[in-house]
């Protein structure tokens, strides 16, 4: 089990205050010196929160793993070739979501995204798609020659009472199909110290 830190929202505070800090390449840092294993960030279409300095930095810094989230539009791909990040999970974006609110669909754009993925693995670059807890989303990323997948843990991390153990299940489903069929597997999403340890005992994670 692996741990990596996404840092998108300290960028979230310094776009808002529209001044330098807190700076989300120092806030990678810290992380890291504390033991995180990578770094994830998304720089969106809009640029609302990760700018393409802090990428570009980051790329120097962080020398375990950099993961880039991204949309899979010909500007990131292009941007993710130039930087390189030691992998890419493709994530569904919306103008007016605070946060992305759930995974690609995958069946409805399995073309683009098996296409998107081709130009990543033409440069080496290894990629994850970012998916709900289905297991027809599972079957359909593998076709689409994503590496991993890491599964959309909002509904679990956001639910209260029963729903908890029944969206837990859910996940704990969805990471032994996508091991099943060689994918390697991430989950995320809305984890904070206290949800994380049911993410964190599913055997199969990567």
């Amino acid at each position: 089990m692996i741990l990596g830190v996404n840092v998108d929202h300290i960028a979230t505070i310094r776009q808002a205050r529209l001044g330098v800090e807190p700076d989300p390449v120092a806030a990678a840092v810290l992380a890291l010196l504390a033991g995180a294993d990578g770094i994830t960030i998304h720089l969106r279409e809009d640029r609302r929160h990760i700018q393409d300095r802090d990428l570009r930095l980051m790329r120097e810094i962080v020398t375990n793993e950099l993961n880039l989230e991204m949309a899979a539009t010909d500007e990131m791909v292009r941007v993710a070739l130039d930087v390189r990040p030691d992998l890419v999970t493709l994530v569904p974006e919306k103008r007016m979501e605070l946060t992305t609110e759930g995974g690609l669909d995958v069946t409805g754009q399995k073309k683009h995204i098996k296409r998107t993925a081709a130009k990543l693995h033409d440069s080496g670059i290894p990629v994850s798609l970012f998916i709900n807890p289905d297991i027809s989303d599972i079957s359909i990323s593998k076709e689409t020659g994503a590496d991993m997948v890491e599964i959309h843990t909002g509904l679990y991390a956001n639910s209260k009472g029963a729903k908890v153990n029944e969206e837990l299940h859910r996940v704990m489903e969805a990471v032994k199909s996508a091991r099943g069929l060689g994918l390697l597997v991430n989950a995320g999403h809305g984890l904070n110290y206290v949800n994380v340890t049911g993410i964190a005992a599913i055997e199969g994670g990567d």
